[in-house]
């Protein structure tokens, strides 16, 4: 039987060759991920083989992801099936892409049902394209940046450092907080993604992740991190600023694309994650117009395989 533990730090030495290894464009499959929710979603780690195996007690109860890595597919499947038995489940897997729903079809022929998971689907958009926002589509974005602009002539971009991290920190705080209180929420508790944050910021050297900070009249309005899921593939994990400041985001979004392509151009996509069936969120996502809308499935096996039988 397999033994899943809490993702650590040095668990990334081991964990992100098989990540890459397995070559999606997926955001699950990024370390930093996997680690930074492991609180929020309890996630579990464990290797078979070249394989990682991920275990997440999320919003479908018991689930896994599909076995990151390389070498035979369907020893990897069992463990999980055996995994999931063992505590009287059916087999779910999560967040699977296409091709990797091709590849369980191949290995476990008949084994998998599947359910389009429409929430899930990543927006992955071209690198040059957010760095540059040409044409007419676009030219909505190039017009907040411009206001802006004109209202803070002078504004900076930092890399996010140890010097401005807890500046950083305060900044998603009072993000938080508004956020609270525009839902009902009680602004005196922290919330999971508040904690995920923070964590991400103090620790983007061991997560892997790098960032900018957008600075306007001495104070940070907005600031934006993430890290590589392959050389050519950027998880945008987090981008925070205030929604009364025009601009503001068009403007992080933009030179954080700036920043990375002038320091790692391989970078040829930026995946900006799912929009977790937010209608705000996939408004938003939707106005870049995205290159790749990255299409998920849910695979189950079992009688209660159907799309009812969570």
């Amino acid at each position: 039987m397999l033994t899943f533990e809490s993702p650590q730090f040095e668990d990334r030495a081991w964990v992100q060759p098989l990540l890459e290894a397995e070559g999606g464009s997926g955001c699950e499959y990024n370390f930093a991920n996997i680690y930074l929710w492991s609180r929020a979603w309890p996630q579990k780690i464990a290797r078979c083989g070249d394989r990682l195996l991920t275990r997440i007690q999320g919003a479908l109860g018991l689930s896994y992801l599909y076995p990151a890595g390389r070498g035979p597919l369907a020893p990897a499947v069992e463990a999980l099936e055996a995994d999931a038995a063992a505590q009287g489940r059916p087999l779910t897997l999560v967040c699977v892409t296409q091709e990797q729903k091709a590849a369980l079809e191949e290995a476990c022929p008949g084994r998998f049902r599947f359910e389009e998971d429409r929430d899930g689907f990543d927006y992955l958009y071209d690198i040059n394209r957010l760095a540059d926002l040409p044409g007419k589509k676009l030219h909505a974005k190039r017009n907040h940046i411009r206001r802006f602009d004109d209202q803070f002539p002078d504004w900076l971009l930092e890399d996010i450092s140890p010097a401005n991290v807890p500046e950083c920190v305060e900044l998603e705080r009072q993000w938080a907080a508004i956020r609270q209180e525009e839902v009902g929420e009680d602004v005196n508790t922290v919330s999971e993604e508040t904690v995920a944050v923070i964590e991400a910021l103090y620790h983007m050297d061991k997560l892997g992740l790098e960032g900018a900070l957008i600075r306007a009249d001495g104070d940070p309005v907005a600031f934006s991190l993430g890290g590589f899921i392959t050389p050519e593939v950027f998880d945008v994990n987090f981008e925070k600023s205030f929604g009364d400041i025009q601009g503001a985001y068009p403007a992080i979004n933009r030179e954080l694309a700036r920043l990375i392509r002038s320091r790692h151009p391989q970078v040829k996509w930026f995946n900006r994650e799912d929009d977790m069936g937010l209608d705000g969120l996939r408004k938003a996502k939707l106005s870049y117009y995205p290159d790749i809308l990255l299409v998920k499935y849910i695979a189950r096996t079992g009688p209660d395989a159907s799309p009812r039988g969570r």
